[in-house]
């Protein structure tokens, strides 16, 4: 199922937590990442030409890099949800009128977020790592500057994961001051 199938799906859906849901759907979004060597042998399988084996690595990041695109677009949503709810549950707290059962489902429910966040950030990075070793080994067959285009599509999708990486690390920090007990 498409990454937009999916999150759409479960934002137009009656589910009663919804940003779970699109979190979810999206785990997979940049898939799991499949190996520089794998994918290296198999392009040059497929292309003996240089040059047209880095254009379509270069069109590869970019599917990739809108991948993430979407993906952040997803889990800002979920991130600013979470954020109104601990600054509701900060303000309940501060006024002493928590109910705390209630606070610990949420508390949970946002962990539960992070961590999938978190899963779906280290598929990201693995997949930026792998691209970069990609490169780096184009680079030392041969291809010189011509992998000058996928190390820029590359370093852009980079930036990509590293602001998304900053947003759910932001949760994180507000996630973790607040302490029940």
């Amino acid at each position: 199922m498409p990454l937009g199938v999916g999150v759409l799906a479960c934002a137009l859906s009656n589910s009663g937590d919804k940003a779970k849901c699109m979190i979810i759907a999206g785990v997979s979004a940049c898939g799991v990442a499949i190996g520089a060597n794998y994918y290296l042998d198999q392009r040059r399988s497929e292309y003996a030409n240089t040059n047209q084996r880095l254009h379509l690595m270069s069109q590869d990041i970019k599917q990739d890099s809108a991948k993430v695109v979407a993906r952040t677009a997803t889990v800002q949503q979920v991130i600013a949800d979470d954020k109104a709810i601990l600054a509701r549950i900060e303000q309940e707290m501060k006024n002493k009128t928590a109910d705390q059962a209630k606070v610990q489902q949420e508390i949970a429910a946002i962990d539960k977020n992070l961590g999938l966040m978190r899963k779906d950030l280290a598929n990201m990075q693995n997949k930026v790592s792998e691209y970069q070793d990609v490169a780096r080994q184009e680079r030392s067959s041969g291809a010189g500057q011509d992998v000058a285009e996928v190390d820029m599509e590359i370093a852009q999708m980079n930036t990509k994961v590293a602001s998304l990486q900053q947003a759910v690390d932001g949760l994180y920090d507000q996630r973790s001051a607040i302490t029940l007990g």
